[in-house]
């Protein structure tokens, strides 16, 4: 391995490990803008476009289980790039995951519509969001781990959390993009043809990512597992030596955070537009500024992650959440700007205390050999049963009486389910990373 550059050690270039947490934030961005579009667009147009001969609830029924197909296919690109990913690199597989899902998003704003072709725009609608699915599944784990064994130490929680930035960061960029081009064309010319634009931007935008994404060095864990001679022939299963406790736990403990933030970002506009009467604008900007709240207050959370520990902010986190999913819709349903705004704010400030380190607590629960895969199981299991699934969930409950009282219980039981977990999970194993023995990242030179 080669040592740091002279102009690196002389300030003339950002470090490895903030040029890789930089990368890591620009990618994840990508992708979640990528994703994030599909679900802006299902919440206000696909119902349209690709189901119209349903009725509107059965429309935005269909729309979101289209959205919910690219969670299903999360664990499958979870479990195919972590395989990889623990056997010949982090950085690699990163890369391709960036690729599939800028192909992937670009071809949606191709697709032609139900009154075009029939039947077939839906299905080539859930071909292409299987693959965006599968691209996401290898991003979600990977960057993580990517910014995280980079980490100097003492800031394994803050470097963890770059990536989870790019969540907050790709929805405001989707939104931004999508309301912009829909005030430039007006809405009748938008949920025509229009929405295709930001898809087709997607190329654009991946192309700028794999030229940042391409210049990170591989992460110096899996260099000494190299070293080590410790790569396994089937890094999965080996995961599960951890025991089965212990990741039912991390399971349980994340999972609320997915139901909430999906119900947050995708449902509430569908929901607010339809049954409401709240302008489409409104809402975008409004869940957007929210998202803001969420990008900015994350190395908030993980600089406290890292001085006084996880436990006590990830339990409380917890347990706010859960209490604001109990008069989040009572605000909502007001139909009062203002109280909307509030509603979506407070969201925007709670969802984080918990988003930021749990790409960290996963992580930690493996040792680095079978870490890429044994986190994209956690991570995109959890994802199904939280996100992939709350909008339609969230729909169904609803009804056609269009009460939100149902939502708000299913919310309500997702975060006691979750926070049992996370006190369990804290009582059995401590605070910290699975290979503790390991040394710092930093005392390894990039290669």
């Amino acid at each position: 391995m080669s040592n740091p550059s002279q102009e690196e050690k002389a300030g003339g270039a950002a470090p490895a490990p903030g040029r890789t947490a930089v990368a890591t934030l620009a990618g994840t961005t990508l992708e979640w803008y990528d994703f994030f579009l599909y679900g802006t667009a299902a919440a206000l147009i696909f119902d349209k476009q690709f189901f119209p001969s349903l009725s509107p609830t059965a429309g935005t029924l269909a729309a979101f289980s289209t959205l919910a197909v690219g969670f299903v296919a999360r664990p499958l690109g979870g479990l195919v790039f972590g395989h990889f990913g623990d056997r010949i690199g982090r950085k690699a597989t990163l890369v391709v995951s960036l690729v599939m899902m800028g192909i992937g998003s670009t071809l949606i704003g191709a697709i032609p519509n139900y009154d075009s072709i029939g039947f077939w725009a839906p299905v080539l609608l859930v071909l292409l969001r299987i693959v965006q699915g599968i691209g996401l599944g290898g991003e979600g784990a990977g960057a993580t781990l990517m910014s995280m064994e980079h980490a100097p130490e003492g800031k394994r929680n803050l470097y963890a959390g770059f990536p989870q930035m790019g969540t907050p960061a790709g929805l405001v960029l989707a939104n931004m993009i999508f309301l912009v081009t829909n005030v430039l064309m007006g809405d009748h010319t938008f949920t025509s043809w229009g929405w295709r634009i930001p898809f087709l931007l997607s190329f654009v935008l991946v192309a700028v990512g794999l030229v940042i994404r391409l210049r990170v060095t591989e992460s110096p864990s899996f260099n000494r597992v190299l070293e080590q001679d410790d790569v396994v022939t089937f890094p999965l299963a080996e995961s599960f030596k951890v025991g089965f406790p212990r990741l039912g736990l991390t399971l349980l403990a994340v999972v609320a955070n997915s139901a909430v933030a999906y119900v947050f970002m995708v449902f509430a506009l569908s929901y607010g537009t339809k049954n409401l009467g709240y302008d489409r604008q409104f809402l975008i900007l409004s869940v957007t500024a929210s998202a803001v709240l969420w990008f900015v207050t994350i190395p908030v959370w993980t600089k406290f992650a890292d001085r006084h520990g996880r436990r006590v902010m990830f339990i409380g986190g917890s347990a706010a959440i859960l209490a604001w999913c109990a008069v989040f819709f009572p605000l909502y349903d007001t139909g009062n700007d203002v109280l909307a705004v509030v509603a979506l704010a407070g969201m925007g400030l709670i969802i984080p205390v918990t988003h930021c380190v749990q790409g960290g607590i996963i992580a930690d629960t493996f040792p680095a050999h079978v870490r890429y895969s044994g986190s994209s199981l956690i991570l995109q299991t959890g994802a199904i049963l939280g996100g992939g699934l709350a909008p339609m969930i969230s729909t169904v409950l609803l009804g056609d009486g269009g009460s939100s009282v149902g939502v708000t219980w299913y919310l309500v039981v997702m975060c006691a389910i979750s926070l049992g977990g996370a006190i369990a999970l804290f009582r059995v194993v401590p605070d910290g990373p699975a290979d503790l023995a390991e040394p710092p990242a930093e005392a390894v030179s990039p290669v």
